[in-house]
């Protein structure tokens, strides 16, 4: 139940993100949205690690701010798969991961499921 409350906000944090950045990030409805939170889920659990395992030394020269580089990474190979979903280059790629981390930590934070203590 909670992963699906997560994937809810966080299709909700995508499609407000995408309003934010006009037309440098666009979304072509709530089901693009939708899809885009499910690959970018699984990417996160898969492909996110791989990358910086194998980034740790750009990571730890930069003092953990490349990670900002491989979030945008994550969004352009998620923006890859979601035939409704674009994103217009890197740079805004990385200002999206940047909005959306902070979107949907908020929304997770106000509505989200709550773990049982």
């Amino acid at each position: 139940m909670r992963f699906l409350i997560r994937l809810l906000l966080m299709t909700v944090s995508v499609y407000i993100a995408a309003y934010i950045f006009g037309r440098h990030v666009e979304v072509d409805g709530i089901f693009a949205a939708l899809v885009f939170s499910l690959i970018l889920a699984f990417f996160n659990v898969t492909l996110k690690p791989l990358l910086i395992l194998l980034t740790i030394p750009a990571t730890v020269l930069t003092l953990g701010l490349f990670l900002l580089v491989i979030n945008a990474i994550v969004v352009l190979a998620a923006d890859y798969f979601v035939a409704g979903f674009y994103v217009n280059g890197f740079w805004w790629a990385l200002l999206f991961s940047l909005v959306l981390s902070v979107l949907s930590s908020w929304l997770n934070e106000q509505f989200g499921a709550k773990e049982k203590e």
